[in-house]
C-alpha cells in the first residue's frame, strides 16, 4: 500500500478482531511495525484467548510486515504496562497507539448491576487511561506520537448503554484534555467515532439497532447519508482503517482534540461542545421567570430523544 509509516511502531489494542485487525492491518500494509493486542474474551470480557491476535501477526507476516503479538488487558494499569513493554522490547520505541478494545453489556438503567457497569467503563475508559499513560512517556522522550481513541456515536445517547456511553463520551472529553497537554511534544491525539458489521454490533439485536437510529434521528443527531438501509459494502469495518491510518501519520500533524466519523463511506468531523443559545439579566434569576422565559426561549424546540408513543 505505501511506505508513510516505515519505521512506525504501532499498538492496536483488541487487534485481533472487527474494526481493530483492519487497522492494524492497514498500519502494518502502510510499513509500521504492529503489537496486536487482543486478550481473546468474548463480548462481555470473560474468558481469553491467543488465538485472534496470533491469527493476525500471522497475516501480517505473511504479507511481508512486522507484527507481534501481545495478550495482556488493558483494564488493568500494570498489564497495559506490559503491553508497552512488547513494543518496547520488540522494536525499541513506540510510535502510535490505536485503543479500539472493548466489551459490551448493554442493559437498562434499572436492571443494570454495577459490576457491568464497572467492566465496561474499565475496559474502554480506563483501557483509554492506562494505554495513553504507560505510552506518553516514551512518546515525549521521542517527541513524537499519534494516538487515536475508539469513542462511538452511542456517547450521544443509545437507550440501554448507558455504561457504554458513558465510557465513550468520557474518552472524547479525556482527548480534548490531554491534547493540550502532549501537542507541545510533538504528540496528536484525536478520538474516533467508529462504526461496521462486526461480531458486537451483529450482537445487538436489530429491533435495538433501528430504535436507537430512530432516536437518534429525532434528536437531530447524524444518520447515516446513504440511507437507513445501506448496501453490506458500507458496513465494512475496513472502511475506518484508511483514515484512523492517516490520523496515525506524519501528515495529520497538528490535527489534535479532535472528534472524525469514520463509518462506512463518509469522513465527519464533530464540532465540540459550544453554547447556542442563553438567556440573560443583569441580576438573580427568580424561579418564576425561569418558569415563564425558559419555555420559550431555551426550552423552545427541544426534542424529546424518547417520545411517548
Amino acid at each position: 500500500m505505501g511506505n508513510r509509516l516505515t519505521n512506525r511502531v504501532a499498538i492496536v489494542t483488541g487487534g485481533g478482531r472487527g474494526i481493530g485487525r483492519e487497522v492494524a492491518l492497514w498500519l502494518a500494509r502502510d510499513g509500521a511495525k504492529v503489537v496486536v493486542n487482543d486478550v481473546g474474551a468474548s463480548l462481555d470480557g470473560t474468558g481469553d484467548s491467543g488465538t485472534p491476535a496470533d491469527q493476525v501477526v500471522n497475516e501480517i507476516i505473511s504479507e511481508g510486515g512486522k507484527a507481534v503479538a501481545s495478550y495482556d488487558s488493558v483494564a488493568d494499569f500494570d498489564s497495559a504496562e506490559q503491553i508497552v513493554s512488547t513494543a518496547l522490547n520488540n522494536y525499541g520505541r513506540i510510535d502510535i497507539l490505536c485503543h479500539p478494545a472493548g466489551i459490551l453489556r448493554d442493559r437498562m438503567i434499572f436492571n443494570m448491576t454495577e459490576a457491568e457497569w464497572d467492566a465496561v467503563l474499565q475496559v474502554h475508559l480506563y483501557g483509554a487511561f492506562n494505554m495513553v499513560r504507560n505510552a506518553a512517556p516514551h512518546m515525549i522522550k521521542e517527541k513524537y506520537g499519534r494516538i487515536v481513541l475508539f469513542s462511538s456515536g452511542s456517547g450521544l445517547g443509545a437507550s440501554g448503554q448507558a455504561n457504554y456511553a458513558a465510557a465513550k463520551e468520557g474518552m472524547v472529553g479525556f482527548t480534548r484534555a490531554v491534547s493540550k497537554e502532549l501537542e507541545p511534544h510533538g504528540i496528536m491525539i484525536n478520538a474516533v467515532y467508529p462504526g461496521g458489521s462486526t461480531r458486537m454490533t451483529d450482537s445487538i439485536p436489530q429491533s435495538t439497532t433501528d430504535l436507537r437510529q430512530t432516536q437518534r434521528a429525532q434528536a437531530g443527531q447524524s444518520v447515516p447519508k446513504v440511507s437507513l438501509d445501506p448496501p453490506p459494502e458500507y458496513r465494512d469495518p475496513a472502511n475506518n482503517a484508511p483514515k484512523v491510518v492517516y490520523l496515525c501519520s506524519e501528515a495529520a500533524d497538528g490535527i489534535t482534540g479532535q472528534v472524525f466519523g469514520t463509518s462506512g463511506w463518509e469522513l465527519s468531523l464533530y464540532s465540540p461542545r459550544h453554547v447556542v443559545k442563553s438567556i440573560h439579566k443583569n441580576e438573580a434569576w427568580s424561579l418564576e421567570e425561569l418558569e415563564r422565559l425558559i419555555p420559550i426561549s431555551l426550552g423552545r424546540d427541544l426534542i424529546n430523544p424518547a417520545p411517548a408513543e
